[in-house]
């Protein structure tokens, strides 16, 4: 990416307060200066393409030095940006502190120098900033040690020295455990939720590990404890223990809500937790509990427009989720149309797996109400250029998604070729659910025409797998994503899908995980 594109991206996610702080920061005779003007340029032209801009400043500036203007301004938008943090992230502020005790010591301010750096670690403390704290701790020494350690005995310096040790085996627990769980993301995000015993199994590594840690920590903390309950309801969801996963999430919750002042800025564990809950909600059916923790997450602000778009994505979909688990199509495509512009111009600040979630379910809403040609673009837009999505196991759902709906297209030919390329790939069973492998089989069929007597036979040869499935913890994690067992009914019962939704949403033990 060029530095002009960087500039283009950064001026575009500005929010309105840091538009209006950045336009405070220079003065009116400044209106005239290049910097100013390609700023107004970039506001003023976010649907025109960088090379239209970049021409519309050279014809307005000829004399004008483009490269100059562009890093100037890249540097004036980040310094204003950093600027306004500092009343906002205790980090910024913390840091900034930091550096004015340096200034101080450097101008021979010492008195001034080591009355900031105690405030600074008594305020890392509150927050339990232990990385900040322990730059101010060795701060200190360092100043200490070059000014011949004036007006300090052996004991206190021994106390400090100590001090830093206690806060180096702090952050190395903390960081012990928050690799556990980056490790356990990272399989999730790339090998998917656990589909068998053997793939539990290959969690073991983990939970040792994470139990000796927990074991072995002798101070209370929160991000040990944060990381703790974050680890077991990530390992619980994706093992399919739904209703335990449920509870560790609102004890996380509940920690979340008792040290507000901790949350990280922007609050990206806080949102996950909420994600977490509402994702549990909805497989165990618990739709009319999700409305308070998506009002709760509607309510969640921050200066980073990455996040926001985030969360406002998040929100879109479990808002959507519950209308599609029970067949309520035209209200879910309601809310597509509703939503789509808005969210799909921010699509581009979503990491790909939501990426890839937000074009699935639009999809999967305009294949509900048999809008199949629409529903086939949709997916066409991600199948055919995010490339970086193709080693997501999302992805391997969405080219099951557009198998059905190019089979509802009748295009049995390109059916049957990418039938045979998925299974091509997939080396063993383990690797797919049982439930994909009985809708790569029917989509090989003509089930269209087949006659009732063929349906008859055929279905009282699939419904036993179909209960089973239903009542399987691990083929149930792909029946989180979409009930493709309702699909398979109304293809060989030849019964609307939205009926079969419905029906099973009034027929399943609401409140209970499908265990």
């Amino acid at each position: 990416m060029s530095r002009f594109s960087s500039l283009v991206l950064l001026v575009n996610s500005l929010s309105k307060a840091e538009r209006r702080g950045f336009s405070t920061s220079f003065n009116k005779s400044e209106d005239l200066t290049d910097y100013v003007f390609l700023y107004k340029l970039i506001e003023k032209n976010q649907n025109k393409s960088e090379e239209k801009i970049k021409a519309e400043f050279l014809k307005a500036r000829p004399e004008a030095t483009l490269n100059t203007a562009i890093n100037y301004l890249f540097d004036c938008v980040l310094g204003t940006l950093t600027q306004m943090r500092m009343n906002q992230d205790s980090f910024f502020l913390l840091m900034n502190q930091l550096m004015y005790a340096k200034v101080l010591y450097e101008k021979s301010i010492y008195k001034e120098c080591f009355k900031l750096l105690e405030k600074v670690k008594k305020e890392a403390n509150y927050f339990e900033n232990f990385p900040v704290l322990l730059i101010a701790q060795k701060l200190e020494q360092n100043f200490l040690f070059n000014l011949d350690f004036p007006e300090i005995t052996e004991q206190e310096l021994l106390k400090k020295q100590y001090r830093i040790n206690d806060t180096l085996r702090k952050e190395r627990k903390i960081n012990e455990h928050a690799s556990l769980c980056e490790l356990l993301k990272y399989r999730i995000l790339n090998k998917g939720t656990v589909r068998s015993n053997k793939q539990k199994q290959e969690f073991n590594d983990l939970i040792v590990s994470e139990m000796s840690i927990v074991s072995n920590s002798n101070f209370e903390n929160f991000e040990i404890e944060k990381n703790h309950k974050l680890f077991q309801s990530n390992y619980l969801i994706n093992t399919g223990d739904y209703k335990s996963a449920l509870n560790s999430y609102y004890e996380l919750n509940s920690l979340f809500e008792q040290n507000k002042h901790l949350l990280n800025n922007p609050p990206m564990f806080y949102m996950m937790t909420i994600e977490g809950i509402l994702e549990s909600l909805r497989t165990i059916g618990k739709y009319e509990s999700m409305s308070y923790f998506i009002e709760q997450l509607s309510k969640l602000k921050s200066n980073s427009s990455h996040f926001a778009a985030q969360t406002e994505c998040v929100v879109f979909l479990y808002t959507l989720f519950p209308l599609i688990d029970v067949g309520r199509f035209g209200d879910a495509n309601l809310l597509v149309e509703k939503n789509k512009i808005n969210l799909y111009e921010k699509r581009h600040l979503l990491v790909p797996a939501r990426q890839a979630q937000l074009t699935l379910y639009t999809a999967l809403t305009y294949f509900g109400n048999l809008d199949y040609q629409k529903a086939r673009k949709t997916l066409n837009q991600i199948i055919n250029v995010e490339k970086n999505i193709y080693n997501l196991p999302i992805f391997r759902t969405i080219r099951l998604v557009n198998l059905m709906i190019w089979n509802e297209l009748n295009e049995f030919d390109y059916v049957e070729h990418e039938v045979r390329a998925i299974k091509r790939e997939v080396q063993n069973n383990e690797r797919l659910y049982q439930i994909e492998w009985l809708v790569l089989k029917l989509l090989n069929k003509p089930l269209n025409y087949l006659s009732q007597h063929e349906r008859d036979k055929l279905w009282s040869k699939i419904e036993p797998q179909l209960i089973e499935f239903r009542n399987n913890k691990f083929e149930a994690q792909l029946l989180r994503i979409f009930d493709f067992t309702a699909w398979i009914e109304s293809k060989i019962r030849n019964s609307p899908l939205d009926y079969l939704l419905s029906l099973k949403q009034q027929t399943s033990p609401v409140n209970e995980p499908l265990l």
